[in-house]
This record gives structure tokens, C-alpha cells and sequence, in this order.
């Protein structure tokens, strides 16, 4: 019964097929006459697009599941392909250009600070930060330590310019010393160039502030053959940036020390749109902060510390000492509010402190009333609920002034029971001794310190692996190459890039003197350049020559022997007994026998020297150095600084 019906159906529709073409033929067409007719391939697309949607509806349910499955699997193809194609940054870049961009650090790298980097073309160069570091318990004497310049006297002729990333000792603080031998334009934003002008002050040598060129971000400048973007990032000091170096080969992406916050304190997070931007046009080369990337997850916001900070000046009564690093305008802000709220008078101590402070709220980054602000000497005259201060010395310097005031020798403030020490800081690696050893001073002078007892009471101003995945995501870059920090830092950054899609042979984890090509085809070391670091008197503000250092070493870890006696060339013997005087080899009381030791091997000596010998007296005393030591480090095991002087008659 059912298939007689639907017979009967069929054969009614196709009676009315001839009538209603018939109708369609004689409805008048609305389009113009001077218009082009369609092509029959144009009609089926127009006819397709106008189609009911129920006649869409039953074309759909008319298809097999084996269609569907097909045309499932064609979508999930294309897809697939877009997502290789965002993905794969080489498709982006020029591969038909024969542009070359090499790199060179002069220091930075398997290190923490002194970081230094040249860019360059064939005509133009740059050179990104001028930093200095801090030297080793060995170098005696020594403040600090900037990069060997030999490579940049070499190359002077075509270097454009100095850009600057932020303002860190360990990005900015050789720049005077660079700047007595050659001078270049200075490009940064306005915070870093403040902080180089007042070293270019202390130098005396303020001329040079006219080199400066203020930038600002989001806009590229020609620089040579560069075209550079300062991009805004957060650190642990105020406007900091990463920099956009393009050139005809491509673009690189230096991020300088960065983190990811996204609830900083200036309400200015990562400018994270212009690294996409830059991800979508296609990256040569990222060199990005390796600092933490041995640390897990994210680094917390500096927002964090506020709540600590609360919590301790909400129950302290006597007086609150905060110290952190000077250049950490961010956390010193957040404790002069905490200050305020607690109706705190405030009292900022140290060179350094007083200065970038003095800096930042002049340039209006940070604004309180000046009436809030007392000298060290006002200090007595309030109670000690009513004061906070901030000062230097978080790291145990012992010239810092939270030091001095930690052994009573502070001419203003001597640490007292009562007080509330508060260290917001980190031990920079090397430094745990000295932290530790302030930290003992200040609980022997009967204050409480407030150091690891809190978790959120500093907060690092590098980037964690979610961080570094984030800027590794969003740059896409073709090659690799992991920067600031030491070389386990570097290697743990790299293994992070190769998780991040970037390939195993286009990772590069460079030394400092090691220069690389960088082209859209490749990545390759050409050559090594000289390299090291230069000692710097920092009292004198001068350099310490290699020799002084080496000497000053030798005379610590060694000792020293001095040997002052008067020769007979004729008969080989000694005028009258040599003077024999040593210094950190034997104790005092053996003085006389080790003496006696250097008077019969001095004689030994002159007894077997060489015919000539003694018509050369420089050569006479190289020779008796030589067998002293010998016997020194046969019977001490100690090489000592042999000092001979002998007058030959």
C-alpha cells in the first residue's frame, strides 16, 4: 500500500516538472540589460548559493555517513596544515637573500652580569648594554670588572650606536669606562639614561649627555642598517625593554632580563601584542634571559611582597628597616606606602638608594609628598614606631650602609633591640656569606630579621619555564640561541626551546668571544674574538693591570719572601749576612731558621753560578728566584712571591 503511494507521488511530480519550467521561462528578469549574462558554471554557483534551506537540509540528510566521514577527515587535514604553517617560522623569512647578521658577546654569557653583545652587518654595528660584574673573593682589591673592549676598538669606525635595554649595573655600569676611550650615540628609554648620565656625572664627564637619544616604545628607529623596537617588558627595575633588530636577513628578538607580570605595580604589563606581531611576520633569531630556567612555573607578580610588607608594619613597634636592591624602585615604593599608611616617617640611607630614588620620582615615575621624608640625623627626634628606613646593603656589603649600621659604626643609626629588619632580596649566587654574615651582625645587635621566614617577601625579577615557553610561543622563532646567566642556565633554556618546537640543530648556546653567522638558511660560529674582563679600582675609578691582580693573589695564597744582601763578584760570597724576611710562609717564631735555610742556599747558590753571571744583576736575581722557590715548595709546598735584591761589587 505504502509503494503504490509514493509511486503515485513520484509520477505527480514529474507531470508538474514541464509547468513549472514553462512558468520560470516567463517571469521577467530583474537584471539590467547592459549587465554581462552569466556563464552556465556562474548559474549553478548562484543557483547553489540561493538554494531553500530545507532543500539544503534534506540534500544533507541524503548523504551517506562514508561522505561525512570524508569530508571530516579533508577539514581536520586542513587544519592540520594551517597549524604546521603558523607554526613553522622558515616559510616567513626571505630565503632568497644573501644578508648576513653576526653576533658577538663580549660578556654575560656562562655568567651572571657584564653583559655585552655586538650586532652587526657588513657596514653597520651595535652594541646592545655596556654592563659590568662583580668580582670573585681571589681578585683583592677589586670593585668591580668590565668586559675586555679590544673587539670594539677594532670594529669602532662602524659602530652606530649604544642601545640599552634597562637600567642595571650589569647592563649599564662599564658605559663610563667605555666612553673615555670612544664615544657613540646612546639610545634607551628615559629611566636608564637618567642612571647613565649620573655615572657620566660622577666621571666628570657630562658632556657626553648630549649622545643621548630618548626612544619610544612601539616605534621602530633607523639605526644603520637596523631598524630597532623598543618593546615594554617587566623586570625587576622599572621600563625595561626588549629589543626588535630587523635587518634585510631578518629579525631578531633580544629580550633582555624579563619576567611575564601581568599585575606589575605601574599597571604596565609585557607588551605581549608586539611580540606576536613580530611572531606572525616570522623571527630569525630569539636570544632570550636564561636566568631561571631551572625554576618551574611562573615567577609570582611583584604585587605579592605588598601583603608581606602589611603584615610586618601592622605589628611592628619600634623602628622598621627595610633593605633591597637600590635599582628596585617598585619595592622600595611599595614599602615607603606601607610607610605612609602606618604613619611613618621616611628616611632613605645610601649613595645608591638616595640617587635612583631621587631619579625615578624626578622623571615622575613614582609620586609622594617630599614632607614624608626625613635625613638620617631627623631620625631622633621621632619615636620608633614613627620611623621607616630604607637603605642599602641587602647582599652584605661591607661598605653598605645597613653594615655599618650593624656594627655601631654608622655616624646616624646604630641597630638596637626593637628593630624590625626587613631584607627584600635574594643572595645573588656568591653572596650567601656575606648575607649570612650581616644577618648575624644584626641579631647580635638584638633586631628581629625578617629574611626566609617569609615566601613572599622577594620576588625574582626573571623569567620561569611558563614564562620562557610564553616568549618562545609567541615569537616562533627559526633559531635559538639562550642568553644571560651561566651555562647550565643556558643548556635547561635550550632543552625548553626544543619542547617548544623549535629543532634541536637550530638551538646555539654561544660563550662570550664566540662570533656567530645567522642567516635565513643558517646559523654557524665564524670566529672567536678576545675577550675577558678588565679589573676596576672603583675608589680611584681606574683600571688595575693584570699583573697587580696575579701579584696580589700570589702574595694572599702563597706568601712572600724577601731577600736584600750585598755579593762579592770576585770571591762569590756574601759581604755581610743577607737579610732575610718572609711574610703569610712560616710562623714568626721560625723566622730565624728559615732565615738560616735562605742564607746557606744562597750561599750554595753563588758558589755554583755560572761564569758572567754576576755582570747581570736583573739576571743574577731571576736566577736566585728560581732556586728559592724551589726549595720552598719542596719543603712548605707553597710557590711564594721571591723578591731578591742584590748589590754585586
Amino acid at each position: 500500500m505504502e509503494n503504490n503511494e509514493v509511486k503515485v507521488q513520484v509520477q505527480e511530480q514529474n507531470e508538474n516538472k514541464p509547468k513549472q519550467q514553462e512558468q520560470e521561462k516567463k517571469q521577467p528578469t530583474n537584471k539590467p540589460n547592459n549587465q554581462n549574462q552569466k556563464t552556465d558554471k556562474d548559474k549553478k554557483v548562484y543557483n547553489k548559493k540561493r538554494r531553500p534551506a530545507n532543500n539544503r537540509a534534506k540534500t544533507n540528510a541524503g548523504r551517506s555517513t562514508k561522505t561525512w566521514n570524508a569530508d571530516l577527515r579533508k577539514a581536520y587535514i586542513v587544519n592540520e596544515k594551517s597549524h604546521k604553517n603558523r607554526l613553522n617560522p622558515h616559510n616567513k623569512l626571505n630565503l632568497t637573500t644573501n644578508a648576513k647578521i653576526r653576533i658577538t658577546p663580549l660578556g654575560g654569557l656562562g655568567e651572571i652580569g657584564g653583559n655585552m653583545m655586538v650586532v652587526e652587518t657588513e657596514k653597520s654595528a651595535i652594541i646592545v648594554d655596556v654592563g659590568m660584574s662583580f668580582p670573585d673573593e681571589n681578585m683583592h682589591g677589586v670593585d668591580i670588572l668590565i668586559p675586555d673592549f679590544t673587539y670594539i676598538r677594532e670594529i669602532k669606525d662602524k659602530i652606530e650606536a649604544v642601545v640599552i635595554t634597562h637600567g642595571h649595573e650589569d647592563h649599564i655600569g662599564a658605559m663610563p669606562y667605555l666612553y673615555k676611550e670612544m664615544q657613540f650615540p646612546i639610545y634607551g628609554t628615559s629611566l636608564p639614561l637618567e642612571m647613565i648620565g649620573s655615572k657620566f656625572d660622577e666621571h666628570k664627564m657630562k658632556e657626553y649627555r648630549k649622545l643621548f637619544r630618548p626612544v619610544e616604545k612601539r616605534i621602530p628607529i633607523k639605526i644603520g642598517d637596523f631598524d630597532i623596537e623598543w618593546i615594554h617588558i617587566t623586570h625587576s627595575i622599572i621600563d625595561s625593554s626588549s629589543l626588535a633588530i630587523t635587518t634585510e636577513a631578518g629579525t631578531i628578538i633580544h629580550t633582555g632580563d624579563f619576567k611575564i607580570d601581568h599585575t606589575p605595580i605601574d599597571g604596565f604589563p609585557t607588551d605581549l601584542h608586539r611580540f606576536a606581531h613580530y611572531g606572525e611576520q616570522g623571527v630569525l633569531l630569539l636570544m632570550s634571559d636564561s636566568t631561571n630556567s631551572h625554576s618551574p612555573g611562573f615567577t609570582k607578580t611583584e604585587k605579592t611582597v605588598g601583603p608581606t610588607f602589611d603584615r610586618i608594619f601592622s605589628t611592628t613597634k619600634g623602628r622598621v628597616i627595610m633593605s633591597t636592591f637600590s635599582s628596585n624602585i617598585h619595592r622600595v615604593a611599595q614599602a615607603i606606602e606601607h610607610g605612609i599608611k602606618y604613619g611613618r616617617k621616611i628616611c632613605v640611607i645610601g649613595r645608591s638608594m638616595e640617587k635612583n630614588l631621587d631619579i625615578a620620582m624626578s622623571l615622575g615615575y613614582i609620586k609622594f609628598p617630599k614632607d614624608q621624608f626625613i635625613d638620617a640625623h631627623e631620625v631622633n627626634k621621632y619615636e620608633d614606631k614613627e620611623v621607616l628606613i630604607i637603605t642599602t646593603g641587602s647582599q652584605g656589603e661591607s661598605m653598605s650602609a645597613l653594615y655599618r649600621m650593624s656594627i655601631h659604626e654608622h655616624r646616624h643609626i646604630k641597630i638596637k633591640p626593637g628593630d624590625q629588619i626587613i631584607l627584600s632580596a635574594k643572595a645573588i649566587p656568591g653572596n650567601e656569606a656575606s648575607v649570612s654574615g650581616i644577618i648575624n651582625h644584626l641579631l647580635k645587635a638584638g633586631a628581629q630579621v625578617a629574611y626566609q621566614d617569609f615566601s613572599e617577601i622577594h620576588v625574582s625579577g626573571h623569567a620561569a619555564q611558563e614564562e620562557q615557553k610564553l616568549m618562545l610561543r609567541l615569537v616562533k622563532p627559526k633559531f635559538f640561541m639562550p642568553i644571560h646567566g651561566e651555562y647550565n642556565h643556558a643548556v635547561k633554556h635550550a632543552k625548553t626551546g626544543i619542547d617548544c618546537g623549535v629543532l634541536e640543530r637550530n638551538t646555539y648556546i654561544m660563550s662570550d668571544g664566540e662570533q656567530v653567522e645567522v642567516t635565513p638558511k643558517y646559523l654557524k660560529k665564524v670566529k672567536s674574538v678576545k675577550t675577558g674582563k678588565v679589573y676596576i679600582d672603583n675608589q680611584m675609578n681606574h683600571k688595575i693591570a693584570d699583573d697587580i691582580v696575579i701579584d696580589r693573589q700570589t702574595m694572599a695564597n702563597e706568601g712572600v719572601v724577601m731577600i736584600v744582601g750585598q755579593v762579592n763578584a770576585n770571591d762569590r760570597k756574601m759581604e755581610s749576612r743577607p737579610k732575610v724576611t718572609s711574610f703569610g710562609l712560616v710562623p714568626n717564631k721560625q723566622d730565624r731558621n728559615f732565615a738560616k735555610e735562605i742564607e746557606d742556599i744562597l750561599e750554595t747558590f753563588l758558589q755554583n753560578a755560572r761564569e758572567g753571571v754576576f755582570k747581570n744583576n736583573r739576571y743574577l736575581e731571576d736566577e736566585l728566584r728560581k732556586v728559592v722557590r724551589k726549595h720552598c715548595f719542596r719543603k712548605y709546598k707553597k710557590y711564594p712571591m721571591i723578591v731578591p735584591t742584590l748589590f754585586v761589587q
